[in-house]
């Protein structure tokens, strides 16, 4: 292999099989009903195995694939089958600890599904056009969104829908509008 390392998809399932979120990167699918099956096959392949605790790999259809299991979403990173597996495996952690960040640790179908902005944010952090950007996790929810544990930061790193939950739990819930805040 005499190029940067490349990813095929990267996708996020719940435990049922279901697309939470995809990006794919290779024409190796070329039609969504192509895509779905690609899914549906290999959450079939690994949802008996245990990769909760540690990413696991299989080689299916002519692809690496490293996964991983956080409740009840499942995350697939895919490469080719040449395709250096530490890298990959760099990949699908950094996509699981930013997800989780994001999500404040609470990883879970509903969560993502709420969400789904900014994990989809972050599938354009780690990967554009199948090359690999980024894989650490505090620097892509960093660039995904403001992480603001104490409240401090300035309402121009916010966005609206948190400036103005913020701002109606401090009036104690009234009527407010943004156009009351000044945004």
């Amino acid at each position: 292999m005499d190029s940067c390392p490349m990813v095929k998809n990267i996708l996020l399932l719940d435990s049922e099989g279901k697309r939470i979120a995809a990006k794919y990167y290779s024409d190796d699918w070329p039609t969504s009903s192509a895509k779905l099956a690609f899914e549906k096959s290999i959450f079939s392949k690994t949802q008996k195995t245990n990769a909760r605790i540690e990413a696991d790999i299989t080689i299916f259809q002519g692809n690496t694939i490293l996964y991983k299991f956080v409740q009840d979403v499942h995350f697939f990173v895919t490469g080719g089958d040449d395709e250096n597996e530490l890298i990959l495996d760099s990949v699908l952690h950094g996509l699981c600890d930013a997800v989780s960040l994001i999500l404040r640790s609470n990883v879970d179908k509903n969560s993502a599904l709420e969400n789904l902005d900014l994990i989809l944010l972050c599938l354009d952090e780690i990967v554009d056009r199948g090359m690999i950007l980024e894989t650490d996790p505090a620097v892509i929810a960093g660039k995904v969104s403001i992480i603001n544990v104490d409240g401090a930061a300035p309402l121009s790193e916010q966005r609206v829908s948190d400036v103005y939950c913020w701002r109606k739990s401090e009036e104690g819930g009234g009527g407010n509008d943004l156009r009351k805040m000044g945004v």
